[in-house]
């Protein structure tokens, strides 16, 4: 897709030292996708604190499956 939008110099400048990107482009694309992937991560976050993951397996007997396999 192609953008046209308006962004100061200095942001972008210190997106592309961080994301190590050599385009412009490529800099946003790193820096969305990171974006994205914490969204993601904190939507996560907040269903597992609603709904706490439960195991049914002590230790020992996740070990034990393990090793049958």
């Amino acid at each position: 897709m192609k953008v046209t939008a308006i962004i100061d110099d200095t942001i972008i400048k210190d997106a592309m030292k961080y994301s190590r990107a050599s385009t412009v482009t490529e800099t946003l694309k790193v820096a969305l996708n990171e974006y994205v992937r914490l969204q993601k991560l904190k939507a996560l976050s907040k269903m597992i604190k609603k709904e706490p993951v439960q195991f049914n397996l002590s230790a020992e007997e996740i070990r034990n499956l393990n090793r049958e396999q």
